[in-house]
């Protein structure tokens, strides 16, 4: 997880293999065409979703949530409750 005053960019890491198996951020497409300004509690909601949604697609429905730091408010608590209410299990 990392976030910016406008984006947030998130990614799903293999720690056994050191490899990146997922990586999206607010600046994907599908984003962009919805929020220009993602910087807001509502583009991490719909972010969550698009990222569970395509995490799914990958076959990845458990993962390890690590808000890198960050407090567990806002757009990252957002981002978080959207990814369960989409299903993935942390």
């Amino acid at each position: 997880m990392h976030r910016t005053l406008k984006n947030l960019c998130a990614q799903i890491i293999d720690d056994t293999k050191n490899t990146t198996l997922f990586s999206l951020s607010t600046q994907d497409k599908e984003v962009k065409q919805k929020f220009v300004y993602a910087g807001n509690v509502k583009a991490a909601e719909f972010f969550g979703e698009i990222f569970a949604r395509r995490a799914k697609e990958k076959g990845i429905t458990k993962i390890v949530f690590d808000r890198a730091g960050y407090l567990y408010l806002g757009r990252i608590k957002t981002f978080a409750e959207a990814l369960r209410k989409a299903g993935m299990e942390f």
